[in-house]
């Protein structure tokens, strides 16, 4: 595989990890939080989200991309070419899952999930003006992306929540 063809993985990787660690973490917090459970409970299905989805994430990369490096050269391919794409999922979904988390180790349930929200909308700006910025693309347009399909995401977590409430 060139070495371009492998760094786009890698990017898209990072970016697909990031951007779903951040959405579904604060997205199901949210709704666990609307649903009236308290901060322990919000806590322990975060903990049990992140490390559950990371390894998810990446067991779904290495399955992903090694179906799809068998697809293109017709043959059967080792796994282990794929295993550093599922690293970089791996990696990058358990990190950014704490920015969402992290408030309610602090703050009550319902101080933190404002602050939860912001935090994810931010490092989802983030994501996204970076992903401009390394891609040479408009990195206004990559934030106004992320944060406005990622509040989108966010928002069904916190409507679901209030349904079930």
């Amino acid at each position: 595989m060139d070495g371009m063809r492998r760094k786009a993985g890698f990017f898209r990787n990072f970016i697909f990890s990031v951007e779903d660690s951040l959405v579904s973490t604060v997205g199901l917090l949210s709704g666990v939080v609307v649903a009236g459970n308290s901060s322990r409970t919000v806590f322990s299905t975060g903990i049990i989200l992140i490390f559950v989805e990371a390894f998810s994430m990446a067991v779904g990369s290495i399955l992903s991309e090694n179906t799809a490096d068998e697809f293109a050269e017709k043959k059967e391919e080792p796994m282990s070419a794929s295993l550093p794409d599922a690293l970089i999922m791996f990696g990058s979904y358990f990190l950014t899952g704490f920015i969402p988390l992290f408030p309610y180790v602090f703050l009550p349930a319902g101080t933190a999930f404002p602050v939860s929200i912001v935090a994810s909308l931010v490092a989802l700006g983030f994501l996204g003006f970076m992903g401009g910025r390394l891609s040479r693309t408009s990195s206004a347009k990559g934030v106004l992306k992320m944060m406005v399909l990622g509040g989108a995401a966010i928002a069904i977590g916190v409507a679901v929540g209030a349904l079930i409430k």
